[in-house]
């Protein structure tokens, strides 16, 4: 099993993380509705390009493009049986971009939804969950990743799932799941109850923490909600740049690198030591966010206020952790605590 995350963790305060995927290989030309884990094996130049962005903005740690590399996302794209070959050269091509940065870089193979429902609700079984995210991660082992790196999560059955995948691939790892409804995951997980069900996992991951969602703000209450529960573990803010707005035929995302650089000071405020950005997050942004957690020292916890005062509002009044919101639905034959 590689060190490499873990003696960065020991070795550092903070750590910058990278930003977009999905949006920078749209400016690069992806068209919407192509599965971007083809651009692995048909443009590893403009992969190792958007790798490289990273880097040069100063991440200490990149995600591969692989988040939709499992067998149930790629069936969509008539790809399921090539879920080794892509995520394997999506991590070659991160491996060869962080082995010449002349520092201590990580690659984080990125690890994305199945896109099913678990069951109950839906008809994905643990079993096969794990089966999907162990086939995915040891194609992102044989790559040459640090560290998987699982995102974007709405139910914990499923993260819990990817989790023992990992085990099986005996490679360390991280979490985060999105918090973009009412201050909960879509199937109704508060960021509270997320720390208290990691730590009953199995296999401990090497961070967890919240990605993605709806703006900045929204993520960084997370956060506090997170840090309130007092976590083992460190905590992992990825937050989008701003707010996505539709103009001239394209989503774009109103977060400057100027807010950006707010963010990241108030995420490590708030308790995360890694830091980075999700959707709408270019090399400006991390250049940005860089600088920041460079030269400013680090402050007290901020208040909501503080938070909204900088960022913009909340996308709600409630984070889900005072009752309010939605309620994860109850098992079949149990009841409902």
């Amino acid at each position: 099993m590689t060190q490499a995350f873990a003696q960065l963790l020991a070795a550092r305060d903070w750590i910058l993380a990278d930003g977009a995927t999905g949006t920078n290989l749209f400016n690069m030309g992806l068209s919407s509705g192509d599965a971007p884990e083809m651009w692995n094996v048909e443009h590893p130049d403009r992969i190792a390009k958007l790798y490289q962005g990273a880097v040069d903005a100063g991440s200490d740690l990149f995600l591969t493009n692989s988040f939709g590399g499992n067998a149930s996302r790629l069936k969509l794209h008539d790809a399921q049986g090539r879920v080794m070959e892509l995520n394997k050269a999506a991590a070659e091509i991160g491996r060869a971009v962080a082995d010449k940065a002349g520092r201590t870089v990580i690659v984080a193979g990125s690890v994305g939804p199945t896109g099913d429902i678990m069951m109950p609700m839906g008809n994905l079984t643990h079993e096969l969950a794990v089966e999907m995210f162990h086939e995915q991660a040891e194609g992102l082992k044989a790559g040459g990743a640090d560290v998987l790196w699982v995102e974007t999560i709405s139910a914990f059955e499923e993260y819990a799932a990817a989790a023992e995948a990992f085990k099986l691939a005996d490679m360390p790892w991280c979490g985060t799941m999105s918090f973009d409804t009412a201050g909960r995951t879509m199937m109704g997980v508060t960021s509270r109850e997320m720390v208290k069900s990691v730590g009953k996992l199995d296999y401990q991951p090497q961070g967890f923490g919240a990605n993605c969602g709806t703006g900045a703000s929204d993520l960084l209450r997370t956060i506090l909600g997170m840090a309130d529960a007092d976590p083992a573990l460190p905590l992992i803010s990825k937050g989008n740049a701003g707010i996505p707005k539709y103009h001239d035929g394209h989503i774009h995302y109103d977060g400057t690198p100027e807010l950006m650089a707010d963010y990241a000071e108030l995420a490590r405020n708030c308790g995360a030591k890694i830091i980075g950005g999700c959707c709408g997050t270019t090399p400006e942004h991390l250049t940005a966010m860089r600088e920041a957690l460079e030269t400013r020292p680090k402050g007290d916890r901020p208040s909501l206020e503080a938070i909204t005062a900088a960022l913009g509002t909340f996308s709600s009044e409630s984070d889900g952790t005072d009752g309010n919101g939605p309620v994860r639905a109850a098992r079949r034959g149990k009841r409902r605590n």
